[in-house]
């Protein structure tokens, strides 16, 4: 079971590295500033609220084994309520919404969401077993 966890994290690290590389290039290529819209911080915090869901969902896949979904979802719920306490005050503080800042956020948040997505699937279709 310890080998769900480090796929999660390679899974997690490979992709987003990538993505986040692949994101600076496209703004650089359309001449918009790559490191505004709190782009840092968005990758960041989605890394951390993945890897936080991730482990508690592994920590209680015994407990609560049927309810997984459930607290899968709820971890999605707290990620946009992450977005809208702490991001979304920001991004309309000029009173609107542009593009570059809902993608600054959103497209970690797909990456993120994704990985855990095929992560869960492996740890609920995986054998209970002790570790």
């Amino acid at each position: 079971m310890i080998r769900l966890i480090v796929l999660f994290f390679l899974r997690l690290i490979v992709f987003i590295v990538f993505v986040f590389g692949g994101h600076l290039m496209v703004l650089k290529h359309f001449g918009n500033p790559m490191f505004e819209n709190s782009i840092v911080l968005s990758y960041s915090v989605n890394v951390i609220l993945a890897a936080f869901i991730f482990l508690s969902l592994y920590k209680l896949r015994k407990k609560y084994n049927d309810q997984l979904g459930f607290l899968f979802m709820f971890g999605s719920m707290l990620k946009f309520a992450v977005f809208f306490i702490f991001f979304y005050p920001d991004f309309r503080a000029d009173g609107e919404m542009s593009r570059l800042e809902f993608f600054s956020f959103f497209v970690p948040y797909v990456v993120c969401l994704f990985t855990e997505t095929l992560s869960v699937i492996e740890l609920v279709n995986s054998p209970q077993k002790s570790n």
